[in-house]
């Protein structure tokens, strides 16, 4: 039986009960299967197609999920745009965004209304990008400080530490003690952000999951699994934001 040895194209549409996606398609030569899934950052699938597959196999598969897909995009937090009028979490509380309508100065957080302000300075269309800013620096500012506590008492020192925009883990460390963290654990409860900087402190003591990893952890943040269920249950709102 000959097959379809066509290239791939970049992707192929699949027609849901009240929208259609793109798929997008992506060979893989050491892939043993078809594999999908539906990145964080987009609503478009991703099928990774193995050596020697084709698109009409693609098709058929993608077809096969279609169920999972609509489930999956059904069950999809809304996103949160970085506009005046709109509401984004910011340590754990619910904040409105407010254009200043000056050009000049920074973000200010105002407390005079049900819900905390961010005003936020200079053109609507650049409140985005400023408020972006504002959150990794409050970010830093945040993490230094419990990165700083925690080294403190098991007597590590930390290389540095960098923001991200990170998406499958919510901080990390490196063999050479460098830490570093997504910026989006400013928008959760301060515990949040203290538990994955304990964490990974941690790591500092030592570089694996071990029954010792996890008492370090503990003795520094003794609500960790508390915190671990919470990111389970609200991480996809993080992720949402901006």
């Amino acid at each position: 039986m000959i097959r379809d040895r066509k290239p791939l194209p970049d992707s192929i549409t699949l027609a849901l009960a009240e929208r259609q996606v793109s798929v997008r398609l992506r060979r893989n030569a050491r892939a043993k299967k078809y594999i999908l899934r539906l990145p964080l950052e987009s609503d478009s699938p991703v099928l990774t197609v193995p050596k020697g597959g084709t698109l009409a196999t693609a098709q058929k598969f993608v077809q096969k999920q279609s169920g999972w897909i609509e489930e999956r995009l059904a069950s999809r937090t809304p996103r949160a745009d970085l506009v005046p009028g709109s509401h984004v979490p910011f340590r754990g509380q619910r904040h409105f965004i407010e254009s200043a309508g000056r050009l000049r100065g920074l973000v200010e957080v105002r407390h005079d209304g049900p819900d905390p302000v961010l005003v936020v300075p200079g053109e609507p269309q650049a409140v985005p990008r400023k408020l972006l800013k504002f959150f990794k620096d409050e970010a830093r500012k945040d993490l230094e400080c419990a990165v700083a506590r925690h080294a403190g008492r098991v007597d590590r020192k930390v290389a540095a530490i960098s923001i991200r925009d990170t998406r499958s883990r919510w901080g990390s460390c490196a063999s050479n003690g460098r830490l570093s963290f997504s910026w989006r654990l400013v928008l959760a409860p301060p515990e949040i952000l203290d538990y994955v900087a304990a964490h990974e402190v941690a790591h500092l003591v030592h570089m694996d999951h071990s029954e010792r990893f996890w008492q370090v952890c503990f003795d520094l943040a003794p609500h960790t699994r508390q915190a671990q269920k919470w990111l389970k249950a609200h991480g996809a709102q993080l992720h949402a934001v901006g």
